[in-house]
């Protein structure tokens, strides 16, 4: 038995060695061939789409960088370090030239030097944000600057960089903007709505939002299906939950509480302030959500199906149902709600939630980040109807 033990142990010791040296010799071999991609780039001829463009491509890259500076040897240390570190990069000396190549090429990123002859870097930041929003700017600057280079952040900038730099404090500070940019896209809620079933809507923790067959939505944001037993259950709906973000607690209906339809049924509380939910159906509560009582958390999962607020023994089903919507009725009502709220963050928001929300668009927990009152204009305007 012993002899066993010792053996396994060997034998699971000798696969790590083998698995890290497997490892350790594919990454020598991808940074040759980025070494390689890297000298043969700077033989070729970009002239034709920029004057100055230098160009190395890599295989798979982590993501495209666009890099404007005019002093060629900040350009030459911001391809090397990150080429080899599984980067594609262009680089050219005049922000013209790099608002050009944005007009043909995708990138991920912008940097560009804060000071520099006929366009700054505060002129191309505004550029870069106005033509392609979607590209995130990063400020290159020296420490006399470093102020100017905050102030940027105020037109769209995410960061900046100070020079000089280690090959190290660069490659650091380039893979902490990818993951933050990564997490804000997986954030961004895209304007998509999708009928699911039951069993598929586990993980509705996702950029689209989501309405499971044969549910009943309300105009203030309710879900309603119904039990076998004829009565019904309600919570808040996918688009509530996504807007709302984190939920603090619930102030459930009393048991036996007579309820109509439009009266309030339930509040949901974030931080110090609450949103009152009105009811789908009229009736009497016949049970509250034991499993949220005891767990909110489980909203993070999916606002739908076993996740129901409370169950309601309705009094006039018929009729009340009519004033829901359900099915491809219903994806319309959400694509309408999803495009007027894009409309309202944009317009009716004050400039202090405006600067903390940063990019344009609808956002998991958007309404976390809002200042007061902007807060209580869209929970008015899509919650409280």
């Amino acid at each position: 038995m012993a002899l066993f033990i010792i053996a396994l142990i060997v034998f699971i010791i000798a696969d790590i060695i083998i698995r890290f040296a497997i490892k350790h010799f594919q990454e020598q071999k991808a940074k040759k061939q980025r070494a390689a991609v890297l000298e043969e780039s700077l033989k070729l001829d970009f002239s034709s789409e920029a004057k100055t463009l230098k160009r190395a491509e890599v295989d798979n890259p982590k993501a495209r960088i666009l890099c404007v500076d005019d002093e060629p040897v900040i350009l030459d240390s911001f391809r090397k370090i990150l080429v080899l570190d599984g980067y594609s990069v262009d680089t050219v000396e005049s922000g013209k030239e790099a608002l050009s190549l944005i007009r043909k090429h995708h990138y991920d990123f912008v940097f560009t030097d804060l000071k520099m002859p006929e366009m700054d870097g505060v002129e191309v930041t505004k550029a870069v944000k106005h033509l392609r929003p979607d590209i995130d700017v990063v400020i290159i600057t020296g420490y006399a600057t470093v102020q100017s280079a905050v102030e940027c952040m105020k037109y769209g900038a995410m960061d900046y960089v100070e020079k000089p730099f280690t090959e190290d404090e660069l490659i650091d500070f380039v893979n902490r903007l990818l993951l933050k940019r990564e997490e804000k896209i997986k954030k961004q809620l895209k304007p998509r709505v999708q009928i699911t079933h039951f069993p598929d809507s586990i993980g509705l923790k996702t950029s689209e939002f989501a309405i499971p067959g044969g549910v009943f939505i309300s105009e203030n944001h309710c879900w309603l299906s119904m039990d076998p037993d004829g009565m019904v259950r309600v919570g808040i709906d996918d688009f509530a939950k996504k807007l709302i973000g984190k939920i603090d607690g619930i102030e459930f209906p009393n048991l036996g509480m007579k309820i109509d339809r439009g009266q309030t049924l339930f509040i949901i509380k974030q931080n110090n302030r609450t949103i009152p939910f009105k009811s789908p159906v009229g009736g009497k509560v016949v049970r509250n959500n034991k499993k949220l009582i005891e767990d909110l958390d489980i909203l993070e999962i999916t606002p739908y199906e076993e996740n129901w607020i409370c169950t309601i023994d309705a009094d006039n089903l018929d009729e009340d149902l009519t004033t829901l919507k359900i099915g491809k009725s219903a994806v319309n009502f959400y694509q309408e709600e999803i495009d007027d709220c894009m409309k309202t963050i944009d317009n009716i928001l004050e400039k202090d939630s405006k600067e903390i929300l940063k990019e344009k668009g609808l956002y998991l927990g958007i309404l976390e980040n809002l200042k007061n009152s902007d807060w209580q204009k869209v929970v008015e305007k899509f919650f409280i109807k």
